[in-house]
């Protein structure tokens, strides 16, 4: 893995020429591409599991970290900032009451991990602070749990990315998608489509860079696959 700087990053919300390929960013500010679902609904609200697991193993047999990393995503300041100032903006969800709810995986189709939760490298946490999922460009990307959408847009190196506040406290970062498909401040549930995958931002191929922080801010980032299957799902 290689350090980045975060000076060459830019600012978040103006990625430089050398960080993605243009046609990737055509569309980020493109409101059109800002699919608001109908249903913005209660966080308590759950879907029938039947509907969210992908029965059997959905991962690729013996998947490990590819010949290359696909993330190289690393701390980015004007992100951070932007993120501290739209999780002040959105109001909390309401905390959890009641049997624990249900949660679901973020991709429906096979996959492959490419950099597995905790690799050590270059990264300023010195490891890898999410799970890579490689799968073509385009594929359809959903929340793994219920929250509000603290931010949907370009976010510095994770390229575009959506940020939903849980109503456990913790924070779900989706990176480098092709695609966002909820806005800033819906409330969204369990297995709503929040973009499609893609390769913006400081990243190397197709993929979805899974991300739980125990807290908003950088360096609170946990296991993705534990937290998850924790909660009855299976990751990998």
């Amino acid at each position: 893995m290689i350090l980045l700087a975060s000076g060459a990053l830019g600012m978040a919300g103006t990625p430089p020429d050398d960080v993605v390929d243009r046609d990737d960013v055509d569309d980020v500010m493109d409101h059109d591409d800002l699919v608001v679902p109908d249903d913005l609904i209660d966080p308590d609200d759950v879907v029938d599991p039947d509907d969210l697991m992908v029965p059997g193993d959905v991962t690729d047999p013996g998947a490990t970290e590819g010949p290359h990393d696909d993330c190289v995503a690393d701390y980015d300041p004007h992100f951070e900032d932007d993120l501290a100032a739209a999780d002040a903006a959105v109001p909390e969800v309401r905390a959890l009451t009641g049997p624990p709810r249900r949660f679901a995986r973020p991709l429906r189709r096979r996959f492959r991990v490419s950099a597995r939760y905790g690799i050590r490298g270059n990264w300023i946490a010195g490891h890898h602070t999410g799970i890579d999922l490689a799968v073509p460009r385009g594929t359809p990307v959903y929340a793994v749990g219920s929250g509000v959408v603290v931010l949907a847009r370009w976010s510095g190196a994770y390229g575009k990315a959506v940020t939903v506040r849980m109503p456990d406290g913790h924070y779900a970062l989706y990176a480098h998608l092709n695609r966002i498909s909820v806005r800033q401040g819906a409330r969204i549930r369990t297995g709503t489509r929040i973009g499609s995958s893609g390769s913006t931002g400081r990243a190397t191929g197709p993929h979805l860079h899974l991300e739980i922080r125990s807290r908003r801010g950088y360096g609170s980032d946990i296991n993705p696959v534990r937290y998850l299957a924790r909660r009855g799902v299976r990751l990998t």
